[in-house]
């Protein structure tokens, strides 16, 4: 289950990107995520996709 509050799903999505995932399309992709909603929804407490390190920061 993919948590709905942002903060969490910051902590997951990073935990995810970290140990398991080289990318954030590979994660959206075998999660069944929608990529433009999640950016959106870590973007609205100011967190950002930076793919050099592959978290939001």
């Amino acid at each position: 289950m993919i948590p709905k509050d942002p903060a969490i799903l910051l902590s997951y999505v990073n935990t995810q990107l970290r140990d398991y995932y080289e990318s954030l399309e590979a994660l959206c992709s075998c999660r069944g995520m929608k990529k433009k909603e999640l950016v959106e929804k870590l973007a609205s407490i100011d967190y950002h996709y930076d793919e050099n390190v592959n978290q939001f920061i």
